[in-house]
């Protein structure tokens, strides 16, 4: 019974939250998932690091968007209309996961929305 307990609390205090839970872990999980994948390209200002790459700052730019379309963006990539590059599927990064998607999607609200 005591190792079950223990299964079960590692298994809640491991979860990242779904998307909309700006809790400060949730924050966190964004924020480590965009310093390994976006980071390069969107800087660490979220403004863009390279020519060509979409600001995450303006007031009517990507983080105007819904989250489910946020979502959708960032899992099947974009192009933004008039931008020369286009964000590939996951930022490029296959490993992240929808919770990672969604945590991500958090911390861009928190980091960097108006």
């Amino acid at each position: 019974m005591r190792t079950a307990m223990l299964i079960v609390v590692a298994l809640v205090t491991t979860t990242v939250f779904a998307d909309g839970d700006t809790s400060a872990r949730t924050i966190a999980a964004g924020k480590a998932a965009y310093s390994t994948t976006c980071v390069a390209c969107h800087g660490a200002d979220g403004t863009g690091a390279i020519p060509g790459v979409v600001d995450l700052t303006t007031a009517n730019g990507p983080l105007s968007k819904s989250d489910e379309e946020l979502i959708k963006n960032i899992t099947d990539g974009f192009q933004s209309p008039g931008s020369m590059m286009a964000m590939p599927a996951k930022g490029g990064n296959p490993e992240l996961s929808d919770e990672d998607i969604a945590a991500l999607v958090a911390y861009l609200r928190d980091a960097f929305g108006s």
